[in-house]
């Protein structure tokens, strides 16, 4: 038995397995002493850029996700390879997803956007400097970039209009830095 925090982990088992998530089914002792089961779902951990021009302009994308299934604006995201570093990972996606390089990278932070029963840990990076590079989206990926300055985004995010939760932190903290 592996204690677990206040849980007991009594056996764990692969449930499903592909490149990109994985699901477990633990049998546990609760924190009240029952017996009980938990999933744990580990997602490829990623990275979330927020590019920022001269004029507080931010640079994100709108895409349709097939999981939420509706557009969403968002930073520029997407997930570590495996063995890849999570700043090349993010260099890579910057120019994919919207056609961007930077010249100045600051890694802020990490967030883990679900706690309970979803790993997904999500470094956060806001990036100036900002030249043109060509994009070269992936085959499932039909990206429209979106350029409004940094208060309307968070104006979108207190509508409710922007909802994808590493990006809502890194532009609070890119709206903190400015003071």
């Amino acid at each position: 038995m592996i204690q677990h925090g206040p849980w007991k982990i009594k056996s764990t088992e692969d449930v499903y397995q592909d490149p990109f998530i994985k699901v477990r089914l633990d049998q546990v002792i609760r924190p009240d002493g029952n017996d009980g089961q938990h999933v744990v779902v580990d997602l490829k951990p990623g990275v979330c850029v927020l590019a920022l021009d001269e004029s507080n302009n931010v640079y994100l994308t709108k895409e349709f996700h097939y999981g939420v299934g509706r557009y969403s604006i968002e930073a520029v995201s997407g997930g570590i390879e495996p063995g890849e570093d999570a700043e090349l990972t993010a260099q890579r996606e910057l120019q994919e997803e919207i056609g961007l390089v930077a010249e100045h990278w600051e890694h802020v932070g990490t967030v883990d956007p679900f706690t309970t029963v979803v790993v997904s840990p999500t470094r956060l990076y806001i990036v100036r400097g900002l030249s043109d590079a060509p994009k070269s989206p992936e085959g499932t990926e039909i990206i429209e970039t979106v350029v409004m300055p940094l208060d309307e985004a968070i104006e979108m995010v207190n509508r409710g209009q922007i909802t994808h939760a590493p990006t809502c932190v890194v532009l609070l903290q890119a709206k903190m830095q400015m003071g």
